[in-house]
């Protein structure tokens, strides 16, 4: 029984049951009745489909003990497969069957190896894990309800019977996610890839990773302008400091009294290095450092009771520059329209003596929720 494509047709129908929820989150509805027999539907064929994978896992450890675990041994056989495909080994299980599926450059890399590489970039990426996430075709329009203008709004008060209520209203926006293409090459030499000693799946993980990451952190913080994602950065909810280049405590204080109480449990400090260093230094009226040691060793420092998040990609202290962001990163809301690929490219750069992997993803971000999310500007010159 071939367990690698259970585990992969579980997870396809786990997320067209996630799909169907978010749907209707995002439209703020009930499920209607085919939704939910298609719920109920999916939920079985899982249920079914765990039953499934319990028995061969039982079957196989009973057949070999020492291969207990089978998803771990999978993803083991995952990784030797990949190897041999770098190391020129494709080899045939049966008669026209492969270990690994070809394409036209390459061949695609096994989902349990993919799934390890996009975990990777979640875990170098807080404001990532952190924001609302999506996975939606087309365009998503998550509705926003406010102010139909500075005055009007559901109004409640005293009322005096038999007198009529004064109607009033506010209305619906909607924030408008689409999806934007990108996508990362690393080339690795094959006198790199064919050394036995090397562990190629391991190499190619971090590299591609941390070039998926870095990439991903900035336009969730920054942004690149109207026709590619926006950044947290980009938040209505702001506070212009008193200087260009240096920030007060009193001015910190304020920029974190910008979020709500109601938003305040997740909320965290993102900065750049160096803007971190001066707020480092700040001290209150008692000579006591504004900055703590966190003892509970999760995050190195909190500023105001709160834990404070490092990131080259956020701006430095500089005229008019958006220098530090404080709140609760779910008010950004990211969809992944088209979940990460990786393809292996072998004929494209031979005449390189290398090969490539390719990673492509798109995505939009904006932010949705601007109570959670504030931003200190430093002063224009």
């Amino acid at each position: 029984m071939n367990l690698k494509a259970l585990y992969e047709k579980r997870d396809e129908l786990q997320n067209q049951l996630d799909a169907i929820v978010n749907t209707a989150q995002t439209e703020v509805r009930a499920m209607t009745e085919d939704e939910q027999g298609e719920f109920d539907r999916l939920e079985g064929e899982i249920r079914a489909l765990d039953e499934t994978i319990a028995r061969a896992e039982r079957a196989r450890a009973a057949q070999h003990p020492a291969q207990s675990g089978s998803q771990e041994t999978e993803e083991r056989a995952d990784e030797q497969v990949f190897v041999d495909y770098i190391q020129g080994r494709v080899k045939e299980m049966r008669a026209g069957e492969q270990n690994v599926t070809m394409a036209n450059n390459g061949a695609v890399i096994p989902t349990s190896i993919a799934n390890r590489i996009i975990k990777a970039v979640k875990d170098r990426c807080p404001i990532l894990a952190g924001a609302q996430m999506y996975a939606v075709k087309g365009t998503l329009k998550i509705p926003v309800w406010g102010n139909a203008n500075t005055t009007h709004n559901i109004h409640v008060g005293y009322q005096t019977e038999f007198t009529e209520i004064t109607a009033d209203a506010g209305k619906f926006t909607s924030v408008d996610l689409g999806g934007f293409l990108a996508g990362a090459l690393t080339l690795i030499g094959k006198s790199v890839a064919n050394n036995a000693a090397v562990d190629v799946v391991a190499f190619i993980i971090d590299a591609m990773a941390e070039e998926i990451a870095v990439f991903i952190e900035g336009e969730l913080l920054k942004g690149s302008g109207t026709n590619a994602a926006q950044g947290a950065l980009n938040t209505t909810n702001s506070l212009t400091a008193a200087a260009a280049a240096a920030v007060t405590a009193d001015e910190l204080i304020t920029l974190q009294s910008k979020v709500k109480q109601a938003f305040q449990r997740n909320a965290c400090w993102t900065m750049h290095p160096d803007t971190f260093a001066a707020v480092k230094k700040l001290k209150d009226g008692n000579s006591r450092y504004l900055l703590q040691d966190d003892i509970t060793g999760e995050f190195p420092y909190r500023l105001l009771g709160k834990p404070v998040y490092l990131s080259d990609n956020m701006p430095t202290m500089a005229a008019g520059a958006k220098a530090i962001l404080y709140g609760d990163y779910s008010g950004l809301a990211v969809n992944m329209r088209e979940a990460i690929s990786i393809e292996v490219l072998r004929e494209k750069y031979a005449t390189q003596h290398a090969l490539g992997v390719v990673a492509w993803f798109e995505f939009d971000s904006k932010v949705a929720n601007a109570q959670k999310l504030a931003v200190l500007t430093m002063k224009a010159s």
